[in-house]
């Protein structure tokens, strides 16, 4: 692995050192996604996140497992999306994907704005099987700021981001900034819809950049439970045509 933040896991750890008590949930999803990435031929991936999640002012902890299932060419990873593994012909691959943990921190919340600030570092551990095409073989990490204004029942959203790619025996990784703006809008006490673009810079030499546009459905009714789903269009030969999916996190 290159040589990279190396305080980025002492990040991760120490909130759950730290926090005396908060809310655990914890939950699973279900993702499809399909398109030919800019190949010509197309890769169906499908995704069951296993999740598992930590609340406690100011930190929230995530740790997110997918089982995948990536029917293709096999030049194809998720996540990154066309490579330079070369093709292998039709073949299913199945099994654990990569484990990302992810620490946020709420920085700064002013009340009476309605505006807030969140520092988030993610580390995407190599626990799928790179050879079979279900993960990268590298460690990476992630640093990203997100901000969010509410007016009334509308909140606007934006988020920059840069990780830094480890190295893999499978494909060349080059680090990338990333960015999503949205806006979501309450329809009642529990129920609220909204938009986001999102964007990344090609992480492969030769490869395309990522442009997906997603629309959503977020429900959480109180601490107990909370319900999203979503549908998403690919703009770019980096993400997939379309996608679509749905989770489900449940509070102890």
């Amino acid at each position: 692995m290159r040589r990279g933040l190396a305080w980025l896991p002492a990040l991760l750890i120490a909130p759950a050192v730290f926090a005396a008590d908060g809310e655990f949930s914890a939950g699973a999803g279900i993702d499809y996604s399909k398109g030919d990435y800019g190949t010509g031929s197309e890769t169906e991936i499908l995704s069951i996140p296993f999740m598992a999640r930590y609340d406690s002012d100011p930190w929230k902890l995530k740790a997110t497992i997918p089982y995948l299932r990536v029917t293709g060419p096999g030049d194809v990873i998720p996540g990154v999306g066309r490579t330079n593994r070369g093709r292998r012909g039709e073949t299913t691959e199945s099994g654990i994907g990569d484990t990302v943990l992810a620490a946020t921190y709420a920085a700064l919340y002013e009340p009476k704005a309605q505006f807030g600030l969140d520092l988030t570092a993610k580390l995407k551990l190599p626990t799928g099987d790179e050879q079979r095409g279900l993960g990268t073989g590298s460690v990476d990490e992630t640093l990203q700021v997100e901000l969010y204004k509410s007016i009334d029942r509308l909140t606007g959203f934006g988020t920059v981001g840069y990780t830094n790619f480890g190295d893999s025996d499978v494909v060349e990784l080059k680090n990338a900034f990333h960015f999503e703006l949205g806006a979501l809008t309450r329809v009642n006490q529990t129920d609220s819809v909204g938009a986001s673009l999102y964007g990344r810079q090609r992480v492969v030499e030769g490869g395309s950049p990522q442009r997906e546009l997603t629309v959503f459905w977020n429900r959480r009714v109180a601490k107990a439970q909370r319900l999203q789903a979503y549908f998403l269009l690919g703009l770019a030969d980096g993400s997939p045509d379309v996608g679509i999916g749905a989770s489900a996190l449940f509070s102890f």
